[in-house]
């Protein structure tokens, strides 16, 4: 008997630093990149973080430009030491940063169902291990999960642009080219970005796809029971 607990999500990102000017997008009426220079990305700059035991194109894959990370709810930590639950993370390498102005721009697709992971974050702060995280709980994209950024982000693409002043102590994150929130940072020495899919604790199953496999007898005559159920649910998810 067999369950499978897929929660995928899908990333395509650029890193983007401080001076200069891009054009700006058809993503709203402010272009958060104005300002700032294109670095280099390839794979030289990044590794990816997946569970240990698997190789890295079990949970990862870069097709055409899209990033695509994925994580099953029985899978193991990124490495043997760790005591955080199950992730597939792009890492960033090369580009840590103790000063100045960064910023993160990244065009994300989450399909639906998937919940209780962390999407994004600023790694690195004190006494805390991060300085942002951005997580998806039942369709709603929140600044940890506390405060709400897009009520209902599920099944479409969308811009999403981390902007950290390191000496002012500010993150800005702006979604679409709409700036959603303005919080403090969380001191650290040391930061850098990471996307992916990052489940967090308390998460239940939350994929849109999910199969259960077994093999039953039925002997003849059995009648009025359920033999198969899948327990737990909640109204239907809709647009708030």
């Amino acid at each position: 008997m067999t369950c499978l607990f897929p929660i995928p999500a899908f990333f395509f990102l650029a890193i983007i630093l401080q001076i200069a000017i891009q054009q700006s997008l058809a993503w709203g009426h402010f272009d958060p990149t104005k300002g700032f220079i294109s670095l280099p990305f390839n794979r030289s700059y990044y590794h990816i973080q997946k569970p240990y035991d698997l190789p890295e194109d079990q949970r990862y894959s870069f097709i055409n430009g899209v990033h695509k990370c994925w994580v099953y709810s029985a899978d193991k930590t990124h490495s043997l030491t760790s005591r955080t639950p199950a992730r597939t993370e792009i890492a960033i390498q090369g580009y840590n940063y103790s000063s100045g102005t960064w910023q993160f721009e990244g065009y994300g697709y989450i399909p639906y169902g998937t919940s209780g992971v962390c999407i994004m974050q600023i790694f690195g702060a004190r006494p805390h291990a991060t300085t942002l995280m951005l997580t998806v709980h039942n369709g709603t994209l929140s600044y940890y999960s506390s405060t709400v950024l897009v009520p209902y982000i599920y099944d479409e693409w969308f811009r999403l642009n981390v902007m950290h002043d390191v000496d002012a102590s500010k993150v800005k994150v702006y979604i679409n080219g709409t700036l959603k929130i303005e919080a403090n940072g969380r001191g650290g020495t040391s930061h850098t970005f990471k996307c992916g899919v990052y489940a967090q604790n308390g998460y239940g199953y939350s994929s849109r796809v999910w199969q259960f496999q077994g093999n039953g007898y039925v002997p003849n005559g059995t009648s009025g029971v359920c033999i198969m159920q899948v327990f737990g649910a909640t109204p239907p998810l809709g647009y708030m």
